[in-house]
């Protein structure tokens, strides 16, 4: 059996932890938990006895993950979101696979959504013109073309081994080697793009980012997004705002600002209700603070850190 560490950052995760620490029961597992109040350390300490239960304060999914993973023993990293599981077999085949690449540092499963579809889990970097596609909708035009729809990786093929710009950070196994050599997540990344800015990194150091259809897990995705959407959404939007600032420049950052300052905008106009209110809230907050002011701080306030995709 191969030499992986699994690692799961709770707050807050039932129904779904459950599932997760059981379809990889049999190996390292190490639980990192955020300050759950409904039970989950309970769970984790009743039915996973053998599973490490690290308690500590909200460091976002990369912080959580990092406490993890110093002090797991493995070659090999697996992060599994908590509303995540593997399906028989998959972390043998991840890890087999990871075995026979031994270029690659990152390697990411085929995802499927509960129902059995697919999941789509592999996206590109961000940049102006991707961010453009993605805020103002220009990808909803031809959704598989690679010129409208980079950024979600229009037109990639999930059934075969492919290489990928990155992948989502629900499910990834990560080789030991390859993180000590770039390091571990970026902790100003409190929650949103540190799976980015660490794929950027790998492949910034020569490594590769894969795909591998051979291992699929489920991923419920989102699981306690919408009920924390307004702060969820504005911390993805800091997100690519520090990944382009710290791999682009301050320059490239503002100008990223003032696009998904107008994008909010038209956003807010054009959608009624919640979601309208959600946009037009986040671009008041853009228009408040230049893009130094506002990656000062992290936005964490006692939301969902590792489910939030």
């Amino acid at each position: 059996m191969a030499d992986v560490s699994v690692v799961v950052v709770t707050y807050n995760a039932l129904p779904w932890v459950e599932r997760a620490l059981e379809s990889v029961r049999g190996r390292e597992t190490i639980v990192v938990d955020h300050g759950s109040t409904d039970g989950t350390t309970e769970l984790v300490r009743e039915r996973f006895p053998e599973a490490r239960l690290i308690e500590q304060e909200n460091k976002g999914l990369g912080g959580g993950s990092n406490a993890g993973m110093r002090i797991a023993s493995g070659d090999y990293f697996l992060l599994l979101n908590s509303d995540a599981w593997a399906l028989d077999g998959s972390v043998e085949r991840l890890a087999e696979f990871a075995d026979q690449h031994p270029e690659a540092a990152v390697v990411g499963p085929r995802v499927l959504n509960p129902d059995g579809s697919l999941q789509r889990s592999v996206r590109g970097f961000p940049t102006l013109w991707r961010l453009a596609t993605e805020y103002f909708f220009l990808r909803k035009l031809a959704p598989r073309s690679q010129a409208l729809n980079a950024f979600y990786a229009g037109g990639f093929d999930h059934d075969r081994v492919r290489e990928a710009e990155f992948l989502l950070g629900a499910i990834l196994l990560v080789r030991r080697e390859a993180a000590d050599t770039v390091g571990l997540f970026d902790e100003d990344f409190f929650m949103f793009s540190e799976e980015t800015d660490w794929c950027y990194r790998f492949r910034q150091a020569g490594w590769k980012v894969l795909f591998t259809p051979d291992a699929e897990f489920v991923h419920v995705g989102g699981a306690s997004t919408q009920k924390n959407w307004g702060p969820m959404f504005r911390e993805q939007v800091r997100g690519h705002l520090r990944f382009l600032a710290k791999h682009r420049g301050p320059k490239e950052a503002e100008r990223a600002r003032r696009l998904l300052l107008a994008s909010l905008r038209m956003r807010g106009l054009a959608f009624p209700g919640d979601r309208g209110r959600t946009y037009k809230e986040a671009a008041h907050w853009l228009a408040g603070s230049s893009t130094c002011e506002l990656l000062e701080a992290h936005g964490h306030g006692g939301f969902d850190t590792q489910s939030r995709r």
